[in-house]
C-alpha cells in the first residue's frame, strides 16, 4: 500500500490524508468509490449464508402503530421460509462477519489495508426491502458503508441527545436531529466516524456492506487484559501466598485487613508491570478468532510454494512477537521480518518462504496443518 498516492476508493485522497483530515474526525462522502461496482453476493447467497448456524445474522421488521415507527428484532439463523416476503416492504436483513465466509468479500476488505488490521472488525451485509432499515442509532466504531445494490437514503448528524427509545429492541434515537441528507448509489460509499449519528432507509430494494473497525473501551480492554494476564501471573506466583503470621485477635471479623488490601493493591501491580506480558496478551486478544469461526484441519504439508492466510485467520505482530489466531510466538531476525511479510500481505512468496529457518518452516506447517495458511496451488 502506497499510502501518499490517490485513490479513487477514497475520492482521490491519498490514504495519508484520509487519515490526517477525517478518520476518527468527520464523514466523507465518496462517490463511485468503486466505479461500475457489481456486489460479489447477491440476495440468494445473503439469504443463504443466514440461514447457517456459523454465521450471525438478524432479522429487524419495521411496524408502523399510528404512525410512529417501530421495530421487531429476530436473531438467526433463518429458513428462507421464515423470512418475510420480498415484496413486503419495511424488512432488512443483517448477516455478520460475510468477509469469513466469502473469498471476494475478504478481498474487498483487504482493500482498506492502510488502516491498522488490529482495528478491523469485520464485514456486514444488510439486505433491505424498501424501507427497510434499523432507525436512527449511533456506532460504537469507524464504518465505510459501501452501497452494493439499488439505492439507500442516509441521513447523518453530529447528535449530543443520546436519549434512547425504550420501546423498541434496537439502540433506536429517541430525538435524531440530521444536519445532512444523502443518496448512494452502487460503488457509492459513506464512512461516518465512531458516534455519529446515522440512519438508512433503503429506496426500493437495496443491499449495503458496511466494513467496520473496532473501538473497544478502557473498560473492555482493561477487563480482557487483566482476566489474561491473571493466568500467566498465576502460573509464575503459584506459591507467592498471603501470609500474616503477626495478625491478632480480632473483635472486628467483617473489617478487611489493611494487609489485604494492600496484598491485593501487589498482585494487581504485579500482573501489569511488565510490558512484555502486557504485549503479548494484548496480541492474542486482538488475534483471537470469534466464536463462530472454526478452521478445518489439513493433513501435515511441508511449507512449500506460495503461502497464504486463510481468509478467517487473524495475524499481527510488535516487535518481539507474531501473533495468530489468539497464540503468540517469539521471533526475531529474517524469521521475524518474514512473518511481518505474511502478516502485512496476507501471503509470502514461495521465494521469501525458502528463506525462513527450519524452525520457522516446521511452525509454519503446523499452522497448514490447523487450517490457518494453506499452499496455493
Amino acid at each position: 500500500m502506497k499510502i501518499n498516492e490517490p485513490l479513487t476508493l477514497l475520492g482521490g485522497l491519498t490514504p495519508a490524508a484520509f487519515m490526517r483530515r477525517h478518520w476518527q474526525k468527520k464523514p466523507l462522502l465518496i462517490r463511485q468509490a468503486i466505479k461500475g461496482f457489481v456486489p460479489p453476493l447477491g440476495r440468494a447467497e445473503v439469504v443463504s449464508m443466514a440461514a447457517s448456524s456459523d454465521v450471525q445474522s438478524r432479522l429487524v421488521v419495521r411496524s408502523d402503530t399510528h404512525g410512529v415507527h417501530g421495530w421487531k428484532l429476530r436473531h438467526g439463523p433463518f429458513e428462507r421460509r421464515s423470512l418475510p416476503p420480498f415484496k413486503r416492504p419495511g424488512w432488512t436483513l443483517l448477516v455478520q462477519g460475510v468477509d469469513l465466509h466469502d473469498d471476494q468479500i475478504h478481498a474487498l476488505r483487504n482493500r482498506f489495508d492502510f488502516i491498522p488490521s488490529s482495528r478491523l472488525d469485520d464485514v456486514m451485509v444488510s439486505y433491505a426491502t424498501d424501507q427497510g432499515g434499523v432507525g436512527p442509532h449511533f456506532d460504537s466504531y469507524d464504518v465505510f458503508l459501501l452501497q452494493a445494490h439499488g439505492q439507500r437514503r442516509w441521513q447523518i448528524g453530529r447528535q449530543r441527545d443520546g436519549n434512547l427509545r425504550p420501546d423498541t429492541p434496537l439502540k433506536v434515537l429517541a430525538n435524531f436531529e440530521p444536519e445532512l441528507e444523502m443518496i448512494l448509489d452502487p460503488g457509492d460509499m459513506l464512512y461516518l466516524p465512531p458516534r455519529y449519528a446515522h440512519d438508512g432507509v433503503a429506496m426500493g430494494e437495496c443491499m449495503t456492506y458496511s466494513i467496520g473497525f473496532r473501538s473497544p473501551s478502557h473498560g473492555d480492554l482493561a477487563g480482557e487484559l487483566l482476566q489474561r494476564l491473571a493466568e500467566v501471573v498465576a502460573q509464575e506466583t503459584v506459591d507467592m501466598l498471603y501470609k500474616d503470621p503477626d495478625q491478632v485477635a480480632t473483635v472486628r471479623p467483617g473489617e478487611i485487613p489493611e494487609k489485604v488490601a494492600k496484598f491485593a493493591c501487589e498482585a494487581v501491580a504485579n500482573a501489569t508491570q511488565d510490558p512484555a506480558k502486557v504485549a503479548q496478551v494484548l496480541g492474542e486478544y486482538l488475534t483471537e478468532p470469534k466464536a463462530s469461526v472454526f478452521f478445518s484441519t489439513r493433513p501435515n504439508a511441508p511449507a512449500q510454494g506460495t503461502l497464504r492466510l486463510d481468509r478467517r485467520s487473524r495475524m499481527l505482530y510488535d516487535k518481539e512477537h507474531v501473533f495468530i489466531n489468539g497464540e503468540s510466538f517469539r521471533a526475531g531476525g529474517r524469521d521475524a521480518m518474514l512473518m511481518r511479510e505474511l502478516a502485512d500481505q496476507g501471503a509470502l512468496t514461495a521465494q521469501s518462504a525458502q528463506r525462513l529457518s527450519q524452525g520457522a518452516k516446521a511452525l509454519l506447517a503446523d499452522w497448514i496443518a490447523e487450517g490457518w495458511l494453506y499452499v496455493e496451488s
